[in-house]
């Protein structure tokens, strides 16, 4: 029997990295407190929360964190039109921190000196964990998982070699040799890049080529860059929306037609990671808000944010400054988008705005307005002037190579 080491909460989801660590973590001699942080997924608590008790969780936090993961991270990240590496909509960047917060409230509560998840030591979850961890409390010990005894063999979830002995613990394995997957990433094999996805791992997206024959549209307003109940969404009772993360939550289960197939996205572990990700909601608000963001701010403006719309893809844990910036360019993004989802794309068909910046006299080429054609003769030859003399330098190369 391992000596006393005091408490641990660990970051406890029921699946089968975190049941394997909290016995682990019993075996060292840590009292291990189960934390499991309600984002939205739908998940058996219960059933959760009896299998962590099962496994010896000395207590078993459940807490339900819905409109903090909507408010304070989807819609910051909406807001700046977040993408990672050009293709990644943040969905897990965005609930680690969340759930690291929760973790760290809970240690400090139950005055632990530790904690622990189930990230495993190839990918960006352990860095989004541990980081958020050591900024909130500094002293905070992660206990984390280089050092488990299956991690080496079993990190392919093979189930014909077992070095931790699951059977002997009583810890169920939710996957089959066939049926090698968990969740919504390629899990369990080493994925091929040139193979698609298999068939049944999508579990929030449908096949456009089995999706409707008939789009649905729907409009969405946007007020400071966030956004309300869309118009058209029939299915669903917008009474209920008391919280905007029954909105979002609602509307991520209700088009479920946009999917992401295998692609490659950069790891500070690994130089590439082969995953499948799922957004549908995300993707649907990610042009919403571009179409609404492009009509009503100045152009100069936004040139400056999608700069830090890149940095806040990848800085999410220490994004305060990035946060109060983006939140101030959006001060002026309102108005309503129309648009239409079909068979797995987005096609926006319409937008107003109280702030919109166009201006049909400006623009229209029957009407001169405010503007003298004759002013883009002199911004031409302002502007012409470094070509011309890049033309002259390059002249002069190309002449004295000749000689």
């Amino acid at each position: 029997m391992a000596q006393p080491k005091g408490t641990v909460v660990l970051a406890y989801s029921g699946g089968l990295d975190t049941s394997c660590i909290l016995v682990w973590l019993k075996e060292q001699g840590y009292d291990v407190v189960a934390y499991l942080a309600n984002i939205g997924q739908k998940e058996d608590f219960e059933a959760a929360r009896k299998k962590a008790l099962a496994l010896g969780a000395k207590k078993v936090y459940i807490e339900d964190v819905c409109r903090e993961f909507v408010e304070e991270f989807i819609w910051p990240a909406v807001q700046a039109n977040a993408v990672y590496e050009d293709r990644y909509l943040l969905g897990t960047a965005l609930a680690r921190p969340c759930i690291a917060r929760g973790l760290v409230e809970v240690a400090q509560k139950e005055g632990a000196q530790h904690v622990a998840h189930g990230a495993t030591g190839k990918g960006n979850d352990q860095v989004r964990f541990e980081l958020t961890c050591y900024a909130l409390c500094p002293s905070i010990k992660v206990r984390q998982p280089g050092g488990f005894p299956f991690n080496t063999d079993a990190r392919g979830r093979s189930l014909n070699v077992s070095p931790f002995s699951l059977q002997k613990h009583g810890i169920p394995v939710p996957v089959t040799p066939q049926t090698p997957w968990i969740g919504q990433l390629l899990r369990g094999k080493d994925p091929e890049p040139g193979n698609p996805a298999p068939p049944g791992l999508y579990t929030k997206t449908c096949d456009p080529a089995t999706s409707p024959d008939t789009p649905d549209v729907l409009e969405i307003e946007f007020e400071k860059g966030k956004s309300f109940p869309p118009l058209g969404l029939n299915a669903l009772d917008h009474s209920s929306f008391c919280q905007p993360s029954h909105y979002f939550l609602s509307f991520a289960d209700s088009f479920g037609l946009i999917r992401f197939s295998l692609f490659f996205c950069f790891s500070p572990c690994l130089e590439k990671w082969l995953g499948i990700y799922e957004t549908p909601a995300g993707t649907i608000l990610y042009h919403a808000h571009l179409d609404i963001e492009a009509f009503t701010m100045d152009r100069e403006v936004r040139k400056i944010k999608q700069g830090l719309s890149l940095k806040f893809s990848e800085l999410v844990p220490e994004g305060e400054f990035l946060r109060h910036c983006i939140a101030r360019s959006q001060q002026a993004v309102a108005g309503t988008v129309r648009l239409s989802v079909f068979k797995g794309h987005v096609s926006i068909l319409g937008r107003a705005s109280p702030c919109s910046l166009y201006n049909e006299e400006l623009v229209s080429m029957n009407v001169q307005g405010d503007y003298e054609p004759a002013d883009a003769t002199g911004f031409i030859n302002i502007n012409s002037l470094r070509l011309k003399e890049y033309h002259r330098l390059q002249s002069k190369v190309t002449a004295k190579q000749a000689e």
